[in-house]
């Protein structure tokens, strides 16, 4: 089962705060969309041609918000019948190892987002195959749109002048979708750095601590448990 996280600190609860807003939220905006959409379409014969794009959106958004939730509750399920077999040493030495691999991995999806997503901000991406070296020129693909967002001025009007030299989008910038790899794959990072830290505190045992599964079948067979006593007691 997933742990209660408590935040300490001004950033930890800000972005606690922020998280769990922006996942409620997503959520929200789905199932609105979804039921505007299955009601336009069924009751009026009519249809939002957007709506299917942004719902994809959103939930591609929920999915990369949900990973760093994870790390953060202990909601991540792992294999760990090998390490519980080792001694206490062990153990730990063996969620230390995870944790650097799992940082060195978090690191290295924050680079691949920023070099995919920086394009389309008119950026440049990093340089360096694995870790970046700087940054190297790279070709403004900002006039990229999504296929059927309207293109929402009143919210994102000021992209125009900033990365697209003054040119009106027709749809939504996809940029604006797209943000969400960088910002995604740092809240991760950020949540991995600080399990990391937990583990060498030794606050925390390992990234992986729930145990879902071995929860289920236990909880089946206590309910099989009480199902059985009073047959029993009557027999």
């Amino acid at each position: 089962m997933a742990e209660r996280y408590e935040p300490t600190g001004r950033l930890g609860r800000a972005i606690h705060s922020l998280e769990e807003t922006a996942i409620a939220l997503l959520l929200g905006l789905m199932t609105l969309l979804t039921f505007v959409a299955v009601v336009l379409r069924y009751v009026f014969n009519d249809q939002l041609i957007w709506s299917l794009e942004v719902i994809l959106i959103l939930f591609a958004w929920l999915v990369i918000f949900g990973v760093s939730y994870g790390f953060k509750v202990t909601a991540h399920l792992g294999v760990d019948a090998l390490t519980n077999a080792l001694p206490q040493r062990g153990k730990r030495v063996c969620a230390v190892l995870a944790c650097c691999v799992t940082f060195a991995y978090a690191f290295l999806l924050l680079k691949g987002a920023w070099d995919y997503w920086a394009p389309f901000a008119a950026l440049d991406r990093t340089s360096g195959a694995w870790f970046p070296t700087g940054f190297e020129k790279t070709r403004d693909q900002a006039w990229f749109v999504t296929d059927q967002v309207p293109p929402m001025r009143w919210l994102f009007g000021w992209l125009e002048p900033l990365i697209n030299q003054g040119e009106e989008y027709e749809k939504l910038p996809r940029v604006v979708p797209y943000v969400i790899l960088p910002f995604g794959c740092a809240l991760i990072l950020f949540r991995v750095s600080q399990a990391f830290v937990a583990v060498l505190r030794g606050t925390r045992k390992s990234l992986i601590v729930s145990h879902e599964a071995e929860e289920a079948v236990e909880e089946v067979a206590a309910a099989h448990r009480a199902d059985a006593a009073p047959a029993a007691g009557k027999a």
